[in-house]
């Protein structure tokens, strides 16, 4: 059985969106592995509907990962909206929160 999270699909993930293995720090990288984990959660919660335990988690981890789009969007808004498009993620922001 293969684990969740091996090593290599973490530095996987971490030299696509963070451009190395050793950058697990940069914010895109941080929300791809955010979104990941929450993929692989909702995949257990349709199988294991009275997890509460994870589906606090879940909400938990989805909140991380809005601040981190916010901040993102903030920041830099064409990183922003080519991190979405890549990741499949909805723009939940639509702009609103984001000042130019």
């Amino acid at each position: 059985m293969s684990e969740y999270l091996n090593k290599e699909h973490l530095e996987e993930i971490f030299q696509k969106f963070g451009g190395s293995t050793a950058n697990s720090g940069s914010t895109e990288s941080q929300i791809a592995l955010f979104t990941y984990r929450i993929a692989h959660m909702s995949n257990h919660l349709k199988a294991n509907h009275k997890d509460h335990a994870t589906r606090r988690s879940l909400i938990i981890m989805v909140g991380q990962r809005k601040s981190l789009l916010k901040y993102l969007a903030k920041k830099d808004l064409a990183k922003y909206r080519t991190l979405i498009v890549e990741l499949g993620i909805r723009d939940t922001l639509n702009n609103r929160d984001i000042k130019r």
